[in-house]
């Protein structure tokens, strides 16, 4: 089947009830990608979020909530939930969080934007099925709406989680 690419931008998030679509984000470094997939209705969507809380900027929240973990999810599984996904199904797979080298030092963003999603996940009793996080290199993520297939890119390698 050819797929549809859906790209995810920085500070985005998109769902899909669509076979053919591939939900695609690159340039995971301290951000992080959040994929959540319903496998008994094939749903799917994918956030990629800079920053781990809105309280750091509540304005810049309001205009890009996807910028931030918390309210990103909030609109994510919003999405999801209308499309008819059981909260309960979703698959939970991550991606990112890295110490980028190029990034603000001393802040560990990529630290805390993985701290924050465990607790909004935790907080949503969701637990994460796997993932690939940490580290120092950027990481390019990829959802099959077909399937619930997850791939991970990075320096050449390429694994499924």
């Amino acid at each position: 089947m050819v797929k549809t690419r859906i790209m995810i931008d920085i500070s985005d998030a998109k769902v899909s009830d669509q076979p053919a679509d591939l939900l695609v984000t690159y340039s995971l470094g301290s951000c992080i990608g959040v994929c959540l997939y319903d496998p008994a209705i094939h749903v799917g969507g994918m956030l990629h979020y800079q920053l781990p809380t809105a309280k750091m900027d509540a304005e810049r929240a309001r205009a890009k909530p996807c910028m931030f973990a918390d309210t990103g999810m909030r609109l994510l599984l919003d999405r999801l939930l209308a499309l008819g996904v059981n909260k309960k199904r979703l698959q939970v797979r991550l991606a990112g969080g890295a110490n980028m080298a190029t990034g603000p030092q001393g802040f560990d963003i990529g630290k805390r934007n993985y701290l924050a999603i465990r607790r909004i996940l935790w907080n949503e009793a969701m637990f994460i099925d796997a993932e690939d996080v940490g580290g120092s290199l950027a990481r390019s993520l990829y959802l099959d709406v077909a399937d619930g297939t997850v791939t991970v890119r990075s320096n050449g390698q390429e694994k499924c989680l």
